[in-house]
């Protein structure tokens, strides 16, 4: 599949959605932007922790930003001419978030938690797979990372159970 080319930074802050669609910017990395995006997310989760404390206020903050999300991915889609562009990246920043919150502490953990969640995100195993092929719009965009999301809590709290129960 031919890859678009990233758009423009007058594009990026042309329309509200697309700031929020592109990452603040981390989706046109000309190299990987879904990996840039992802990375965007691990660099901001301890600011919006600190400002969101508590699972309860982080968790509406993320439910908010998922609602959010959809409109602006379909929006930025939309005037992009495809709905899951490559630089659209906010569906692997909220979710990625989400895998962090769920992850235990620790960068070792986190990174696991990078990993898992690109390669599932990748991959996309059912049903992300239905979710990337055949909802064309900001929902589905969003729900196929927020599956590859849940693949990759249950990778890290398989390997969780595994180092506790070997190592531990």
């Amino acid at each position: 599949m031919a890859r678009n080319p990233p758009p423009s930074l007058n594009f990026l802050i042309r329309h509200p959605a697309h700031f929020i669609a592109c990452g603040c910017g981390s989706g046109l990395s000309p190299f990987a932007p879904g990996t840039a995006g992802t990375a965007f997310a691990w660099l901001t989760y301890s600011s919006l922790r600190y400002i969101f404390p508590g699972d309860v206020n982080f968790a509406i903050f993320l439910f908010l930003m998922f609602v959010l999300g959809v409109q602006a991915c379909h929006t930025t889609g939309r005037h992009l001419g495809v709905v899951d562009h490559g630089a659209i990246v906010w569906d692997e920043i909220v979710p990625f978030w989400t895998v962090l919150m769920l992850t235990p502490a620790g960068l070792l953990w986190q990174t696991g938690a990078f990993l898992f969640f690109r390669g599932f995100d990748i991959i996309k195993p059912a049903p992300a797979d239905y979710f990337d092929e055949q909802v064309h719009n900001g929902f589905g965009v969003m729900m196929d990372d927020v599956i590859a999301a849940g693949y990759a809590v249950l990778a890290l709290a398989g390997v969780k159970v595994f180092v506790e129960r070997v190592l531990g």
